[in-house]
């Protein structure tokens, strides 16, 4: 990292340990961000990304949240911190106008009292006490970079996983804070909302503002820092330029993705193989998952709703989904991809009657599932949420996977099986609000896997997993298809889907075709 510049922001930490924690959460790690430069910060799941980009941020305190031992730094003011009770205080409020922080779970980060987009950018601002004029300008030029200049008028509540996020990022840079700390900012973005970062970021260091990377993948971007530090344990393994750490065996270790080479030019993932060529699948049979001529458009009631005739023409919104026909196979895996917004979390939803079509059917093994309720269909349909937490509510790990099956042994062995097969089997007795993202995605995966469904739905399962988390992932989709369950996977990772899928298929303007 360039050292003949000051730090805008310093972090010194010798430990910080949250309030009941036995070991601390960070601890060795030393770190100086100097205006107009990028860091990343790599490591894999339960390395203390977060926990890191969270107290840079002011997001976590000490003395409030955790005991914290070292130094912050921010602004030529410096805070020493001794893990006492007369240790400073920080102030969240002056310390988030310095650093913006956008965190991995995007929706975190916004007000959830603005009724549109514009008015969620404008929240900061008005809080500043900015002038109309002046907001209003700031609000077109942050859209524009972000790629929500569409997408004012819309419902923060109805944007995807991709847009949810470009609005966060929106959110967090529109104040003009001298530190940017992002948390896996390409976590479910479409190749144009991760080139539109990626020149944001690029827009915003030359401006002079320090940027902060928080990534478990080594992609185009953190290629490009100027420093990198690597966490395993919470604490730092590494730490110096990208040439000196980008073959290290400290990466690997780590958990981290490591770059690779594959047509589109991101980084592969060197732990998922690449399917034969021709892919072999013959389908026979009844389809395990069929939709017909399938149309949706939010506002609308269902085809078969007593209340169809009597919606008004004015309120009905445009078609999400137009005469989506679809046939999945048991045994079969296809990949659905396509832009933010283009409605393939719709699409799954469809599949287990979360939502119902306003034209066509949805079929399971050649029945139609047309006001059947969710709960009935869910024994043939595994869907796993593109936010796990949406469907984590249990105390412990062991009782989520266990919820909903008959009591007895036979239950028993199919949640050990399922979180043996995720990599959780030791963390059965944990809490899940307890485990970094990474696993709670792998624990929502168990819970889906437990139940052997007919067919399994997954929407944006590689988010936030490591090299370890992408490794099981991979094992339990081709197992659970060896096995004669029909896989329908949603992602935004192409050459994934590819190595992984029998075939693919693009959603877009709601129409769907071979990929």
């Amino acid at each position: 990292m360039p050292g003949t510049l000051a730090p805008v922001l310093s972090a010194r930490i010798g430990h910080f340990t949250y309030h009941g924690d036995p070991a601390p959460a960070l601890h060795g790690i030393s770190l100086s961000l100097a205006r107009g430069t990028l860091t990343a910060v790599l490591g894999g799941s339960g390395s203390g990304k977060t926990t890191l980009g969270r107290l840079l941020a002011g997001w976590l305190r000490p003395g409030s949240s955790g005991v914290f031992e070292g130094s912050l730094g921010l602004a030529g003011t410096r805070l020493e911190f001794q893990g006492v009770p007369e240790d400073p205080r920080i102030d969240p409020s002056a310390w988030c106008r310095q650093v913006g922080f956008v965190p991995q779970d995007a929706g975190a980060a916004l007000s959830t009292v603005r009724s549109t987009v514009a008015e969620e950018l404008a929240f900061g601002l008005e809080n500043l006490g900015t002038a109309r004029p002046e907001m209003h300008a700031a609000v077109r030029r942050v859209a524009s970079l972000t790629g929500l200049d569409q997408l004012l008028d819309r419902d923060p509540a109805r944007l995807s996983g991709g847009e949810l996020r470009r609005l966060a990022i929106g959110c967090a840079v529109i104040t003009g804070p001298a530190v940017l700390v992002l948390d896996e900012p390409f976590a479910s973005l479409d190749t144009g909302g991760a080139a539109a970062l990626t020149a944001l970021v690029r827009n915003l260091m030359a401006g002079g503002t320090a940027v902060v990377v928080l990534s478990q993948a080594v992609d185009a971007l953190v290629s490009c820092a100027d420093h990198w530090t690597v966490l395993n344990n919470g604490a730092s393994v590494g730490a110096g330029a990208p040439e000196q750490l980008a073959r290290s065996p400290k990466l690997r270790a780590a958990g981290v993705v490591e770059p690779g080479t594959r047509r589109d030019g991101e980084p592969q993932l060197p732990s998922v193989p690449a399917r034969p060529a021709g892919k072999g699948f013959v389908p026979a049979g009844v389809p395990a998952l069929e939709l017909r001529d399938v149309g949706f458009a939010y506002g609308r009631p269902p085809a078969r709703s007593r209340f169809r005739r009597a919606a008004a023409a004015g309120t009905v919104k445009p078609a999400v989904l137009d005469g989506v026909s679809l046939s999945v196979h048991p045994g079969e895996i296809v990949a659905v991809t396509g832009p933010n917004g283009a409605g393939k979390s719709t699409l799954l939803r469809h599949l287990n009657g979360l939502l119902q079509p306003v034209a066509g059917s949805v079929r399971i093994n050649g029945q139609d599932i047309a006001g059947l309720l969710p709960g009935m269909v869910a024994a043939d349909v595994g869907l796993l949420f593109q936010d796990p937490r949406d469907q984590l509510f249990e105390r412990t790990a062991e009782r989520e996977v266990g919820f909903g099956l008959a009591a007895g042994p036979a239950a028993s062995a199919s949640v050990q099986r399922a979180l043996a097969a995720v990599g959780l089997a030791e963390t059965g007795g944990i809490h899940p609000a307890e485990l970094p993202a990474s696993r709670q995605r792998l624990l929502a995966l168990a819970t889906v896997l437990a139940r052997r469904p007919h067919v399994l739905a997954l929407d944006e399962p590689t988010i936030a997993l490591d090299r370890h988390g992408l490794a099981r992932l991979d094992t339990a989709v081709r197992r659970a298809a060896q096995e004669g369950t029909a896989v329908v996977l949603v992602t935004h990772d192409v050459a994934y889907a590819r190595s992984l899928a029998h075939r693919t298929v693009v959603l877009a303007g709601g129409k769907l075709r071979a990929g």
